[in-house]
């Protein structure tokens, strides 16, 4: 017998898991197939931020950037423990220019032609305040100027940056973000299916009928699909549900460095590049720093995305024009590249190209969504313009819930972190200080469910290094669809820095060996 759905979701990025978390909340029979892990590609592969896009209005894309800002609200409230404030701070230079060919800039040129293509103060300042009364945030503080003489902040920079201004934006756990959104799915009743490729889809009448192979294998029926296979909506509506449809994506490699722990506060640096663009400088899993991004056009989504030689050394270049300490290649313990998909809007440049999104709709027979571009901060409004479209052909029980819904484990003040986290280790006196800071900032206050009664670090199983214990890893096996190593290191958590191939090895071991007894207990 084949499962029949309403809606079947193609792709585990956070579009995907958005959707199919929204969907399922408003009555609607969900499945979803990711071909790989959960945010195995563009989703845990973006700079860790939730943010307005400052530099976005440059391209006076003034909608997007209020959309996202007072999305940035939602997400803190709602995901407290894998999302929270940072501050970023902005250095000024008297010798700052730069060759961008935004329409702000050229706008500059042709009435101030004296500014040579220099972003002044004033204009970076405006920016700043529009940013800040498009926010109306409840959480974040405004932007100030302050001194870069004598101050932490200052410390890192070269002596020519004597001042700055410093704004608010929002971290997150990227990949957390994904794996929670298809948790809370699941939880209300869908059915998630990760290494699983959706090999065709036939339209029979008014339903699909989807065949799947991987884990899942076999064929289901779904009134609807939705396509938001991220770089590859390209190969879905082609090769898959065969559609004629015409818009496409532009793909668009952004790469980082990670790099040893370079300043010893807790803020971003946002630095202006002489060709217009920027970077951000992070802490980074307490001991490291997060330099990026870059924008590549990219041609292939087969060719897995890598962060090139010529990518690497833009990325310490650059950082190089604002640190006092040069960096060096030696200095770099790991890089990363995803492919964004933005929406092929005809832009000359992959800087200009759109973070906006587009849901467009084919229904010359059982219908399909096509989800092109989006941005991570904005996933949730995505995911409930998909739902204003889905609506039009399938009966809902209910309306837009999301707004107020935490995801798992967020259940808690936005100011609460501190108190989680004392709690914790009032329970589990075993834990230090970061072992369960770093329980709390990925599970909240589903880690003392995870946990259990647990009265030693012994009683948590096997201990694979880091902090990472069986219990731990058995969790994001059974909750969160784990299978691999490389799908417990590199997204959902980030312990692939510190553990030795021998701990790697060890692990992957024991996941697949618990893998095993599990089916033959099946």
């Amino acid at each position: 017998m084949q499962d029949t759905y309403d809606l079947f979701v193609i792709g585990g990025g956070i579009n995907g898991c958005g959707i199919a978390r929204d969907a399922t909340g408003r009555g609607l029979r969900v499945g979803l197939a990711e071909m790989g892990d959960l945010a195995g590609a563009t989703s845990s592969a973006s700079t860790k931020l939730f943010h307005g896009g400052l530099r976005y209005l440059e391209y006076w894309e003034v909608r997007l950037v209020r959309e996202s800002l007072r999305e940035r609200d939602v997400l803190l409230k709602n995901m407290p423990h894998i999302s929270w404030p940072m501050r970023f701070v902005l250095p000024l230079s008297k010798d700052m220019r730069f060759e961008g060919g935004t329409p702000t800039s050229k706008l500059l040129g042709t009435v101030m032609p004296w500014l040579k293509g220099k972003r002044p103060d004033w204009l970076i300042r405006t920016g700043l305040m529009m940013y800040d009364s498009l926010a109306k945030s409840k959480y974040l503080p405004g932007t100030k100027t302050i001194s870069l003489r004598g101050t932490p902040e200052g410390a890192p920079l070269e002596d020519r940056f004597v001042k700055a201004f410093e704004y608010s934006d929002a971290w997150v756990e990227d990949s957390r973000l994904v794996a929670l959104n298809a948790r809370d799915a699941a939880d209300r009743g869908a059915d998630i299916h990760v290494r699983t490729r959706v090999v065709s889809a036939e339209r029979e009448g008014d339903e699909w009928v989807v065949t799947l192979d991987g884990e899942r294998t076999g064929k289901v029926r779904a009134k609807m699909i939705v396509n938001a296979a991220g770089p590859w909506v390209g190969d879905v509506i082609q090769g898959v549900v065969r559609s004629n449809a015409k818009e496409g994506v532009r793909l668009v490699r952004g790469s980082h460095i990670v790099t040893r722990r370079l300043f010893d506060h807790d803020k971003c640096y946002f630095f202006q590049g002489a060709d217009g663009r920027i970077i951000f400088a992070i802490p980074y899993e307490y001991d490291y720093t997060l330099i990026g991004t870059t924008d590549a056009e990219h041609e292939d989504p087969h060719q897995k995305p890598v962060c090139t030689p010529e990518e690497k050394r833009y990325l310490i270049d650059f950082a190089n024009g604002y640190f006092k300490q040069d960096l060096t290649e030696e200095d770099v313990v790991w890089t990363y590249s995803g492919v964004r998909p933005l929406y092929d809007d005809g832009a000359k440049s992959a800087t200009a190209a759109t973070r906006d999104y587009v849901l467009k709709v084919e229904a010359s027979g059982a219908p399909v969504l096509n989800v092109f571009g989006g941005k991570i901060t904005t996933y949730r409004k995505l995911a409930n313009g998909a739902m204003e479209k889905i609506a039009q052909h399938l009966p809902t029980t209910s309306g837009p819930w999301t707004h107020d819904a935490p995801l798992p484990g967020g259940d808690f003040p936005v100011s609460g972190v501190a108190a989680q986290i004392a709690a914790l280790k009032e329970a589990y006196p075993f834990l230090t200080d970061r072992w369960a800071q770093r329980l709390i900032r990925a599970y909240g206050t589903q880690a003392k469910v995870m946990l259990g009664d647990a009265s030693s670090a012994s009683d948590l199983g096997p201990d694979f290094g880091a902090t990472l214990t069986g219990r731990e890893v058995a969790w994001q096996m059974d909750r969160e669809w784990a299978r691999k190593a490389e799908d417990v290191l590199w997204r959902r958590t980030k312990l692939g820095l510190r553990l030795s191939k021998e701990q790697v090895a060890a692990l992957d071991a024991w996941m697949a060996e618990r893998r095993a007894d599990a089916q033959a207990a099946e």
